[in-house]
C-alpha cells in the first residue's frame, strides 16, 4: 500500500468512527476499496485467551456458543475471532495453547498450495507469553526459542516476515477470500483484522505491513472467518459461509463492560 492508500485507510477510520472504551479498540479501515474490521487488544488491560472446549470437554464450535457459555457467570464477551485451521475431526491443526495448557502439539507439516494453506511456508505461531508479551514467529524457530506461552495458535502461511510480504504471494492473484489474521506491532499490543469482502493474500499482507505497522503477521483462516465485538457484532464472512470453529481467541470482561 502506498502512502496515499495508508492515508485513505486512516481517513476511513475517522469517517466511520473508532469505538473503544479502555484498551480494547475496534475500528474500520479501508484500503484498495475494501473495508476491514480491526481490533486492537492491550494486553496490560485485556486478558486475551484461546478457547476450544468447555469444562465438560465439548467443543464450543462457534462464537455465539462461546459467548453463551462464558456469560453464564458474571462475564461478558467483548471480542472473539476464529483462531486458526482445523482437521476433519474439528481439532486445531497445529499448536494450540489456552490458559497456559497445551491443548494440541506443534505441527511441523510443510507443503505447497495443494496441501492447503496451513502447509504454505513459512508457517507460523502467534503467542502471548507468561509475561504478557505477544509475537508472531516462524514455526521452524518455535522449539529453539523455548517461549513459555500462556496462549498460542499455529497457522499458515505467515503474511509478513521480518517486514517483508511473504515471497510466495502474487500481487495479481485471482484467489480472493474473506480472511482474518493477527500481529503484534508491540509486545503488549495485539491487532486482529478481518476483511469484509474477499481479498487476495497479497492485499491482506499489505494491510498488516503498511496500514497496521506489523513486521510479522500470521494468517488465521479464510472463507469462514469473522470477528465479533460486543459493540458492533459480527464482521467478516457472511453467516452462510461460517462453519464450526475448532478454536477461538477471545477477550471477556466484567458484565457491563463495553469494548
Amino acid at each position: 500500500m502506498q502512502a496515499s492508500s495508508f492515508r485513505r485507510a486512516i481517513a476511513a477510520c475517522l469517517a466511520v468512527g473508532c469505538s473503544g472504551a479502555a484498551a480494547l479498540e475496534s475500528r474500520v479501515l479501508q484500503a484498495d476499496g475494501v473495508e476491514y474490521r480491526v481490533v486492537s487488544v492491550d494486553l496490560a488491560h485485556d486478558a486475551l485467551d484461546l478457547y476450544w472446549r468447555d469444562s465438560e470437554g465439548r467443543a464450543y464450535g462457534s462464537i455465539d456458543a462461546l459467548r453463551r457459555g462464558g456469560e453464564e457467570g458474571p462475564r461478558k464477551l467483548l471480542f472473539a475471532t476464529n483462531a486458526g485451521m482445523y482437521d476433519r475431526e474439528f481439532r486445531p491443526l497445529g499448536l494450540a495453547i489456552g490458559g497456559g495448557r497445551r491443548l494440541r502439539p506443534l505441527n511441523p507439516a510443510r507443503g505447497d498450495a495443494r496441501s492447503g494453506n496451513f502447509a504454505l511456508q513459512p508457517n507460523g505461531v502467534f503467542y502471548v507469553d507468561r509475561e504478557g508479551r505477544a509475537g508472531v514467529v516462524p514455526t521452524s524457530t518455535w522449539n529453539d526459542r523455548a517461549i513459555e506461552a500462556r496462549v498460542a495458535t499455529q497457522s499458515g502461511p505467515m503474511l509478513v516476515v521480518d517486514g517483508e510480504i511473504n515471497a510466495g504471494f502474487v500481487a495479481d492473484s485471482e484467489s480472493r477470500k474473506w480472511r482474518n489474521g493477527v500481529c503484534a506491532p508491540a509486545p503488549g499490543e495485539v491487532v486482529f483484522a478481518v476483511s469484509t469482502a474477499p481479498v487476495t493474500f497479497h492485499a491482506f499482507a499489505r494491510l498488516f505491513r503498511d496500514a497496521l505497522g506489523c513486521r510479522d503477521a500470521l494468517y488465521l483462516d479464510g472463507t469462514l472467518s469473522q470477528i465479533y465485538t460486543a459493540g458492533e457484532g459480527y464482521a467478516g464472512a457472511p453467516e452462510v459461509m461460517v462453519k464450526p470453529y475448532a478454536g477461538m481467541l477471545a477477550v471477556f470482561g466484567e458484565a457491563g463492560d463495553e469494548p
